[in-house]
């Protein structure tokens, strides 16, 4: 009886103990910074969509998150892994370091406009921000910040650390960020991305890697002496038809994916250059290797068969994302208490008009406001957050900062993401990392955890080399000719 009594009393002396922890750091201060700094964030949010700058050309926008970050007590490293978008923000106060990740490049070929209805592109960039990395470098400085003050206000030995990667859409940022080291030091990386859906599965996703295939031809009068030509434009054909071909004979979960950037100016001049911009992508690294060789196969033999002299340039190459339990599920439940973004009468109704135009829509008017259940799931699009998932251990969440139905990369998310719906997701995002940044550094055994589940699922013989391999950053990739 008396030893029953003395495990009670520890046990109520434990209880005690943590009521007064929680009692000194309050639940919901970190949450009062974010509202704190609300309208700061979305003036920033707002302002990086109206820049609406491609990847590696984002000067303005990664400035203006800079001069934000700098002026809230954050050390800037600028100009890094030979980007000069690329940056570190850090406040250090000890202690373990959790890294989060912010982008902030536009997609090319779309209009920048929050009407509800396609509009003609009309703008000076010819860019618009169809992935809400406008919402996503805003908030994830927002939460940077409010743990930042958390961290003074209560003496926590902490460092947070705000990554901004650049050229997240096909000019793979993060990993020449990676490559140079910039992950090496960081114990926990969290991340974010607006969604039509708000989510924090145990996540995978593609890996991939793509690469610009040049042809050479002999210009000529495609009517009058067309036997003196040698089209480069039918290089790129037979190359297309040969890779057609071959999907017939590649695993089911693959993807190939192409565009011809350049295929000459004019019917009666034999075209003698030619472009052809590939994707290839597999929930393998090593089958997207594979793969991308049987590719540069087809192009060669479509040399030969067309006469013509080809070259490649491999343009950029991302990891699949690998999941790390731990954390995420701290992450979903953070989410789940956070909950959905909950419309106005104002927003409804706008939600109800971009709703009319979409084609064949996943998701149902209302499932904003809901949080999807902890699944594992694989998602067939690529990121360059895989890269950094398997150097650290990763962990983040989707928001819905569209209209439920919402495709990326469409004019709809261009729009929606203007809104106050776009902001009301992000806030969210906010909320959740901050949250979670919180939670990991009160209970600093989850790190532990984390990193011995992150060791199981990379195993002892992983050896990190990046598929884009040892090319500088493509700082020109997004400029047009």
């Amino acid at each position: 009886m008396g030893r029953k009594k003395s495990i009670f009393q520890k046990t109520s002396i434990s209880f005690i103990t943590l009521f007064f922890l929680c009692s000194f750091i309050s639940a919901d201060e970190v949450l009062k910074n974010i509202e704190k700094h609300k309208q700061k964030f979305e003036n920033v949010a707002n302002a990086i969509w109206d820049y609406a700058e491609v990847g590696y050309q984002e000067l303005k926008s990664a400035n203006l998150l800079i001069n934000e970050l700098q002026s809230q007590g954050f050390e800037i490293k600028t100009n890094l892994a030979g980007i000069p978008t690329a940056f570190i923000a850090e406040f250090n106060n000890g202690g373990p370091i959790i890294g989060i990740l912010g982008e902030f490049d536009a997609l090319p070929g779309l209009a920048q406009t929050q009407s509800p209805f396609k509009e003609v592109i009309n703008n000076s960039t010819g860019a618009g921000h169809a992935c809400g990395h406008h919402l996503f470098g805003a908030a994830s400085a927002w939460a940077a910040v409010a743990i930042k003050e958390w961290i003074v206000e209560n003496n926590i030995e902490g460092t947070i650390r705000f990554y901004g990667t650049p050229a997240e859409e096909g000019g793979s940022g993060k990993v020449y960020m990676v490559r140079e080291g910039l992950f090496n030091d960081v114990d926990i990386v969290l991340h974010w991305h607006p969604d039509d859906v708000n989510s924090a599965n145990s996540r995978t996703s593609n890996a991939n890697k793509s690469a610009k295939f040049t042809f050479k031809g002999i210009s000529a009068h495609a009517a009058g002496s067309p036997e003196q030509g040698r089209s480069a434009l039918d290089g790129v054909e037979a190359m297309n038809h040969m890779v057609n071909m071959m999907r017939e004979h590649i695993p089911q979960e693959s993807r190939i994916h192409y565009v011809i950037t350049k295929g000459g100016l004019a019917p009666n001049v034999v075209p003698d250059i030619a472009e052809v911009y590939y994707y290839v992508r597999h929930p393998k690294m090593s089958v997207v290797d594979d793969l991308f060789k049987r590719v540069v196969n087809t192009a060669s033999g479509a040399a030969i068969g067309t006469d013509t002299k080809m070259s490649y340039e491999v343009m950029h190459g991302n990891f699949s994302l690998l999941p790390n339990d731990t954390i995420q599920k701290i992450v979903h439940k953070n989410l789940e208490m956070v909950g959905g973004v909950i419309y106005s009468k104002e927003e409804t109704e706008y939600a109800a008009e971009i709703y009319e135009t979409f084609f064949e829509p996943d998701n149902e008017l209302g499932t904003q406001e809901s949080i999807r259940p902890f699944k594992t799931s694989h998602g067939y699009g690529s990121t360059d957050v895989g890269d950094v998932s398997w150097n650290v251990p990763t962990a983040g969440l989707r928001t819905a900062t569209w209209v439920p139905g919402t495709a990326a990369h469409s004019w709809q998310a261009v729009a929606i993401g203007r809104t106050s719906i776009g902001l009301k997701g992000a806030e969210i995002a906010a909320k959740v990392l901050a949250k979670t940044a919180e939670e990991i550094f009160l209970n600093q055994n989850i790190i532990a955890e984390a990193k011995n589940e992150y060791n199981y699922r990379v195993g002892s013989d992983f050896n990190y080399a990046p598929l884009l391999g040892d090319r500088e950053p493509p700082l020109d990739y997004r400029k047009v000719n």
